[in-house]
């Protein structure tokens, strides 16, 4: 039996011909609509977990000459501004931790790398809105939501796309709005719409994969 989160089993999905990589946080997102398309890499929360689950799985997986063509992060996020249980593809990703201003750099821009801010994300898949992603180490609520510049917010997508780019791999990120219309006070606030949205997101990972099977994203 394959443990989702060990990154050393890991295995791409074919997708129309494609062999794609899945990469979800945790269990809770994964719902039966889900389950029934794909068997993710399940990395854990956070950026840290996130890069360092990618890194070795795509370590393993080039080494075993298996590396996917496409990587697709997905599972939720919160927003102020987006409809809740709706599902957006980011179209691009920024690392709100990240704040080097002190020393005369752009928050949100890592030092000696040559990356903007904001990276954008490409490939799009016809008939998903639209959306730019913010990605840090807390949960946003409230009032925390008035210094992100992005539409919405998650834990791990940005750790993804580094990882993604060492291995010079295009990524797709999808993300159902579980939380941010109101502030957040227990877990129940974020897990509630859950299951609305594994329905959702598996209906966007069918639209990409008619996408890939007409031609209207190419690899």
């Amino acid at each position: 039996m394959t443990d989702l989160s060990d990154p050393l089993q890991a295995t791409p999905t074919d997708m129309a011909g494609v062999p794609v990589l899945f990469v979800m946080a945790a269990e809770a997102e994964y719902g039966p609509e889900l389950r029934r398309r794909f068997a993710p890499l399940m990395t854990g929360v956070g950026p840290v977990e996130a890069a360092l689950s990618m890194g070795m799985a795509l370590n393993m997986l080039q080494a075993q000459a298996r590396l996917p063509r496409l990587v697709v992060s997905l599972g939720s996020a919160g927003s102020a501004r987006l409809e809740q249980g709706a599902v957006y593809q980011a179209t691009a990703v920024a690392w709100r931790d990240m704040d080097a201003s002190a020393l005369g750099f752009e928050r949100g821009v890592t030092p000696f790398l040559d990356l903007p801010a904001q990276i954008a994300l490409p490939l799009v898949i016809p008939g998903i809105p639209q959306a730019t992603l913010s990605t840090g180490a807390n949960i946003v609520s409230g009032r925390g939501y008035e210094a992100i510049a992005q539409d919405m917010v998650d834990m791990e997508s940005f750790a993804v796309l580094r990882a993604c780019q060492w291995f010079g791999l295009p990524l797709i990120a999808l993300r159902g709005i579980s939380d941010g219309a109101a502030d957040l006070a227990h877990l129940g606030d974020w897990t509630r719409l859950l299951g609305a949205i594994d329905a959702r997101l598996a209906a966007a990972v069918d639209a990409l994969r008619d996408a890939l099977s007409s031609g209207k994203i190419r690899l």
